[in-house]
């Protein structure tokens, strides 16, 4: 009987198209960049991490709630 093995064997056509998808997202992310003046780009990431403190809170109001129970 063969013995079953949970090995993955990388395609290496699967390979190289991810790199090419990988490198396309960064130019892709660089052209937008270059579209956006500094000032959006600044509020942008200013708003980001507004937007991420906000939520921090709520999963430790959450936490804290889960504790007390």
């Amino acid at each position: 009987m063969s013995e079953n093995t949970t090995e993955t064997t990388k395609n290496a056509k699967v390979e190289e198209a991810r790199e090419h998808m990988r490198a396309a997202h960064e130019n892709m992310h660089k052209v937008a960049a270059a579209w956006i003046p500094e000032g959006v780009r600044e509020n942008q990431s200013m708003a980001r991490k507004e937007f991420l403190l906000g939520l921090r809170s709520l999963l430790d109001a959450a936490i804290e709630h889960t504790e007390k129970k």
